[in-house]
């Protein structure tokens, strides 16, 4: 499908909706329903496997907001909107989902996505279309597991997904979402997202043991009638679905009891903004202990299954990451506490992304609604899933380098074309039937460069396995921060000097063998062509 003409025919079928799909605020019978502007944050409902399995039955719906945004939502029969699913290492998560949103107009072009050796649901991809990631879990990308390239669900269609999560799956926060190449972004931006909890943390981290349990989604969307000029976010955005709206920021709200410590629980579930998360009371940040990144508990994956405090003031989480740190609730001498994003320099072409607040928290000894405690440890460690990387040989060196350029280098205002390439190829738009860009094999242990040779932030995304960060800008991170993860920033080049770059240590050791992804998770980026595809063949 011609890629300006599916960015018009999206834009078109959002548009046609019917007007009687309208959300309403949270607690009435509408489809997607959203909180109401300064709210109280409330958890996401959850669900929890039991004897080793989980089944969740999932429809996918859409509506239109009061603002003319489209909406997009996962709910099950009885009524629970995003739930966050519970499983153990070793458990099998079944998820049956149907798409219930509106065919596309008739007449509409398509696009094949498979063929007879790789059909996985439907053949043919519409604007409508429909398929689940589940990010950062090192599932099987299998058809019916975590596959993305060419599993499609269109409307009216039901789906089962089974994926055997292996019992050394670190503990900690995944999440799942849309993951259809070409309308990610716009299935993103209205809300289809929902946390995934891999138990036992208190396992690797005792420190959380006991400690009131928080899970905040923030996720974005466009803003609501922006001024025609002006500085405006690029997008704005909500915390548990609790709108903060430009040009004021109301923020949502957050009751804690004084001094409580809480152990949160952070996913960055926005399509494209960045987030630089902080805590300040009367304006003072306060320490946030890091205890996992990305769903790997911190320094856990040393050999000896425990989990390391990393103290910082701030936190940036890239669209697609997660971080779990323990907060201490505000003293009543607090006049104000404010979870809060730090202005982010995106680079002269990236998207604005300042300065605002998140939820203004509150002291009281009566905070709602109660929230679960986190376990206590059950018992020994499960093995690590990334433990011994750094005493393998590297068997392979590569880079890689994210770059952009117009459509029509003639048209100022054409759209962009967006790529992810390996040094050397030629720069290629993500297309599911061609070759893998890569192919290793099961086993491997590689380190890649990976350079940003554009004027604005991208964010490398892996599905199926983590990296170890090594180095930024070819110098080693601190201890610290050599941290297993599945999303990284790459900041900006500003047009001279070296191109900004990061490497990572890619673990092929696991289970998973097959054809699957990496990508900006930028999904306006990844939408647009920066994707490829790798293949890991069984050992030689």
């Amino acid at each position: 499908m011609d890629r300006i003409l599916r960015r018009v025919l999206v834009v078109a079928f959002l548009a046609l909706l019917p007007p009687h799909a309208l959300a309403q605020p949270a607690g009435t019978n509408a489809p997607c329903p959203r909180a109401v502007v300064g709210s109280l944050v409330t958890p996401p409902p959850d669900l929890f496997s039991r004897d080793g399995i989980l089944d969740v039955t999932f429809d996918y719906l859409t509506a239109v907001d009061n603002a003319g945004r489209t909406l997009f939502c996962f709910k099950t029969p009885d009524g629970k909107e995003s739930p966050t699913l519970h499983v153990k290492p070793g458990d099998t998560l079944n998820v049956t989902v149907t798409n219930r949103v509106p065919p596309p107009p008739a007449g509409s072009p398509a696009e094949v996505v498979s063929n007879s050796l790789n059909v996985c649901g439907d053949k043919t991809m519409t604007v409508s279309s429909l398929n689940i990631h589940y990010h950062g879990t090192n599932t099987s990308p299998a058809c019916h597991g975590d596959e993305v390239i060419h599993t499609i669900i269109n409307s009216g269609e039901t789906f089962r997904y089974s994926l055997k999560f292996p019992a050394d799956e670190p503990p900690g926060l995944y999440w799942y979402h849309p993951h259809i190449h070409g309308i990610a972004e716009a299935a993103v931006q209205g809300g289809a997202s929902g946390a995934i909890i891999v138990e036992g943390f208190a396992d690797i981290q005792p420190a959380v043991s006991g400690l009131p349990e928080r899970v905040l989604i923030i996720r974005d969307q466009n803003v609501a009638n922006p001024p025609a000029s002006g500085p405006v976010p690029a997008w704005d955005v909500s915390l548990n679905y609790v709108p903060v709206p430009f040009p004021n920021y109301p923020p949502a709200v957050i009751e804690m009891k004084p001094g409580q410590q809480e152990f949160w629980r952070v996913a960055n579930a926005s399509a494209d903004t960045i987030m630089d998360l902080q805590l300040q009371f009367d304006g003072v940040a306060q320490p946030l202990q890091i205890v996992a990144l990305d769903g790997v508990p911190t320094g856990s994956q040393d050999g000896t299954r425990r989990g390391k405090f990393v103290t910082k003031s701030d936190i940036l989480i890239p669209p697609a990451g997660r971080a779990e740190f323990i907060v201490g609730g505000p003293s009543v001498r607090v006049k104000q506490a404010t979870f809060l994003t730090l202005a982010i320099d995106t680079g002269p072409g990236g998207d604005n992304d300042p300065q605002r607040p998140l939820a203004s928290i509150y002291a009281s000894n009566d905070a709602t609604p109660v929230l679960p405690v986190t376990p206590a440890p059950s018992g020994m460690a499960n093995p690590q899933r990334f433990e011994g990387l750094d005493d393998e040989p590297v068997t392979a060196l590569r880079k890689l380098y994210f770059s952009e350029v117009l459509s029509d280098p003639k048209n100022p205002a054409s759209p962009t074309n967006f790529f992810i390439t390996v040094d050397g190829a030629p720069p290629a738009l993500f297309d599911p039937n061609a070759p893998p860009a890569i192919t290793t094999h099961q086993g491997a242990v590689e380190d890649w460069i990976i350079e940003n040779r554009t004027a604005e932030h991208h964010e490398f995304h892996f599905h199926q396995i983590h990296f170890e960060l090594l180095e930024r800008n070819n110098l080693p991170v601190a201890a610290a921060d050599r941290q297993f993860l599945d999303m990284v920033q790459v900041p900006y080049w500003t047009g001279s000097g070296s191109y900004p770059s990061v490497t990572v240590r890619m673990d092929f050791r696991g289970p998973d063998i097959g054809d699957f992804v990496y990508h900006c998770h930028i999904l306006g980026h990844e939408d647009n062509g920066m994707m490829a595809i790798i293949r890991v063949l069984p050992p030689p």
